[in-house]
């Protein structure tokens, strides 16, 4: 049963990394994954959540980055040092597939802290901030998305690398959201602003 999910990761990487390869993705899908894309967004976020919403605003950025802060250790300092899944662009046996777009980075893969970390913080905005407008929902998931399909597409992680990271960070975003959440409620109830 193993061998056959690791089968599919890797048809599913190839499928991404090699099949789906062409010059703009060569050149699109690095960029997005650095933090000089995603980090003027969440901190645009930020400073218009803090100055919309007063102290509930505060509360949140404090909520957001405490589901920043748990998504990133849990899967960059606990489980990837448990599973120690070697990444596919440093997979002696998958040299001749790799394409060098990036640097592979010495870490582990599994599970993904990009897919932790953006599918987490995506989901926290879903869970506090979906009454805020259709766009919500569909904006923080093609963001999310994007992300982590443009870690596989670089070769530096699996596609369940993805899958398992994007879980714990929905789980983290969802204990979180509902601790902000009853917060926000009890607050609201006593006539906090």
């Amino acid at each position: 049963m193993l061998e056959t999910i690791k089968h599919i990761d890797f048809l599913l990487f190839k499928w991404v990394h090699v099949g789906m390869s062409n010059s703009l993705f060569d050149i699109v899908m690095p960029f997005i994954r650095i933090p000089y894309f995603w980090a003027p967004v969440y901190l645009f976020l930020l400073v218009w959540m803090w100055t919309q919403f007063r102290y509930k605003g505060l509360f949140w950025c404090f909520c957001f980055f405490i589901t920043f802060v748990f998504c990133d250790y849990i899967s960059a300092s606990v489980i990837k040092n448990l599973v120690q899944r070697v990444r596919p662009c440093n997979d002696e046996s998958l040299q001749y597939l790799i394409r060098r777009i990036v640097h592979c980075g010495s870490g582990y893969s599994f599970p993904s802290s990009h897919a932790a970390n953006h599918f987490g913080l995506s989901f926290f905005i879903i869970f506090t901030l979906k009454n805020q407008g259709k766009w919500v929902v569909p904006l923080a998931l093609t963001w999310a998305l994007l992300i982590c399909f443009a870690q596989v597409y670089v070769g530096v992680h699996y596609p369940f690398d993805i899958l398992g990271g994007a879980i714990l960070g929905i789980m983290i975003a969802k204990l979180i959201s509902t601790y902000f959440n009853l917060k926000i409620n009890k607050w609201e109830s006593q006539g906090v602003e």
